[in-house]
């Protein structure tokens, strides 16, 4: 008997020690030396909030949970605030390259427009020197003023690209009336006074210059239009990653977003990563407002992607720029030739001038003879050799085009997109255990819920309640814009198929290929050089285009590639006997 009481007790003393192993052990484990540690290396507040040893007695609001804590009220407080920052610097660390792909193409295209305006206003200022030196003196400064506002008009400043074009040539007439038409009326003041503001003011009624201004405003205003509808959008795009990146937090939001990270660390759990899952829900609950820029943002990038082809997917800005000078000569011509009968209608409108010589049809130097617009094949050939257009000017604006779209097509489910990137990498793991909100588990068995505010409704994670206003006012403006440009270019939008490409499907041809290589895509139409340096366009149909025609035939330049169906007859017919012989010879 005495043998089996001392077998009952050392059982219990057995016992009583292995608990009190247990205990020691779980209070080893609930330590809060790791908890301090992340605190401080984090910055998240000072080190004397953190306590040495585990609480029981702890009044938390989002971090509950039975049993010991090594957090107190004022850790949950700095936990907030951390989760705050770091969410938000995560964010606009997604955001910055879309801002800065947008900010610095912006800058790119100004840059490239501007020296496309630049060169045409000298190509223009040199045709007026050469050929018309009796007036380019007093008509470069209009010259100036017209390029002036053509810039500001490209950068988006409100003014009439018909007005400039009209109110050049309305300064041009007097000129071209008294110096060349009928040399001499200026000199003996016909053109400074009442006489010049009278041709001034009656210039379209009397039309000297015949269909030319006009149709330069036209081509003008469609491609710089075009230009300048492109520099708005970019500047919008801007702003809506810089609303984006101010984006405001919650009260729900901030609560889910310290479960998922921090409250972890109150039960000594410093390296538990939260759920796929769970990471989704919370990350969706709090960007639900952000999710609601996926739809405009998707047809803003469609419109970027349809300006960028109608601004430089057929050379249009380049050759409407230089097409400039071949407008203003064939309009001085039309005045010339038509000389006697213009001479007959400003006497009429304007009264004749006491000592006006007899009309010169032909003056002297001879000016530049054309037989058709900038956009025909043909060209002056009394154009000087001197001045062609850089080698690069024809093919800069296709290759930013060509690596604007490769880069902006990536980016066009940004938004619903967004939560999934925050969650990826070492934030959440997918396998083993992870963090749940509330405990260690195998895997999340919550419902994941989808993108936007309406699919928020069964988050189980983040309630969202009403929309952030500041984003919707972003989402507003930006369904006011895409609005906009469609009402300024009509013809915008309608090409969906176009627009809908994704990050994975680009044109025939983009790839990384430059004009310079010689790549020939979807299209035939190309650019070429003529001897004397002009541009030479060829309106072959594109072969092999999308069922819409829509999207733009690549650009390859002459002389730098060449498909085998380009070869001249003479090498085929070379090719072709040397291959005769050859097989003659193996018979």
């Amino acid at each position: 008997m005495f043998r089996a009481i001392c077998t009952r007790v050392n059982f219990c003393w057995i016992w009583l020690a292995v608990l009190f192993l247990l205990k020691v052990e779980d209070v080893g484990a609930y330590s809060c030396h790791e908890v301090k540690t992340a605190f401080q290396v984090r910055q998240i507040g000072p080190l004397k909030w953190v306590p040495e040893t585990p609480g029981t007695d702890v009044d938390l609001l989002v971090c509950k949970h039975q049993g010991p804590s090594c957090c107190t009220r004022k850790m949950e407080e700095s936990y907030q605030e951390a989760v705050r920052r770091e969410t938000l610097q995560n964010v606009r660390s997604y955001s910055f390259e879309l801002k800065y792909l947008i900010s610095g193409h912006a800058t790119a295209f100004q840059d490239t427009f501007q020296y496309l305006l630049s060169f045409s206003q000298g190509h223009l200022s040199s045709l007026l020197e050469d050929t018309y030196s009796p007036l380019s003196r007093e008509a470069l400064p209009h010259v100036n003023a017209l390029f002036s506002s053509l810039s500001l008009y490209i950068r988006g400043h409100n003014l009439s690209l018909e007005a400039a074009v009209a109110r050049f040539h309305d300064n041009l007439f007097p000129l071209v009336y008294g110096r060349l038409v009928n040399p001499g009326v200026g000199v003996q003041g016909g053109l400074s006074g009442e006489r010049g503001e009278c041709l001034r003011a009656t210039r379209q009624d009397v039309n000297p210059f015949g269909p030319h201004p006009e149709m330069l405003a036209q081509e003008l205003g469609r491609t710089l239009g075009a230009g300048r509808a492109l520099s708005l959008a970019l500047a919008e795009g801007t702003e809506v990653m810089n609303a984006t990146e101010h984006v405001s937090f919650t009260k729900e939001c901030l609560r889910g977003l310290t479960k998922m990270q921090y409250c972890s660390h109150c039960r000594g759990l410093t390296l538990i990563k939260p759920c796929v899952g769970y990471c989704l829900n919370v990350m969706r609950g709090c960007l639900a407002s952000v999710a609601e820029l996926d739809g405009p943002w998707r047809r803003y990038v469609a419109a970027l992607e349809e300006l960028t082809n109608a601004v430089a997917g057929q050379h249009s800005l380049e050759l409407a720029l230089l097409g400039v000078r071949g407008h203003v000569n064939e309009a001085i011509l039309h005045a010339q030739l038509h000389g006697p009968t213009l001479t007959a209608t400003v006497d009429k409108v304007c009264g004749r001038s006491a000592k006006e010589p007899r009309t010169s049809v032909h003056p002297d130097p001879a000016p530049e003879v054309t037989t058709s617009t900038v956009t025909s094949s043909t060209v002056p050939p009394s154009d000087p050799p001197s001045i062609p257009p850089p080698e690069q000017l024809m093919g800069q604006l296709a290759h930013l085009r060509r690596e604007f779209l490769s880069y902006i097509q990536r980016y066009k489910s940004f938004f619903a997109v967004l939560p999934e990137m925050l969650c990826e990498g070492e934030m959440v793991v997918d396998d083993f255990t992870c963090w749940s909100g509330d405990d260690v588990v195998e895997s999340y068995t919550g419902r994941v819920v989808g993108n936007g505010l309406q699919a928020q409704k069964q988050n189980p994670e983040v309630k969202v309640r009403s929309p952030n206003p500041e984003l919707a006012e972003v989402k507003e403006r930006l369904e006011r814009f895409n609005q906009e440009i469609q009402d300024m270019l009509p013809g915008l939008g309608q090409s969906e198929s176009w627009g809908e490409l994704g990050s994975g499907d680009t044109e025939d041809g983009s790839g990384d290929c430059d004009d310079e290589d010689g790549c020939q895509g979807s299209g035939t139409g190309t650019v070429r050089s003529s001897p004397d340096g002009r541009p030479e366009v060829s309106s072959d149909k594109p072969v092999g285009s999308n069922p819409g025609g829509r999207a733009p035939p690549v650009v390859r330049l002459r002389g730098a590639g060449c498909p085998p169906a380009c070869l001249s007859l003479p090498t085929a017919l070379t090719l072709l006997l040397v291959t005769l012989a050859l097989q003659w010879s193996m018979l």
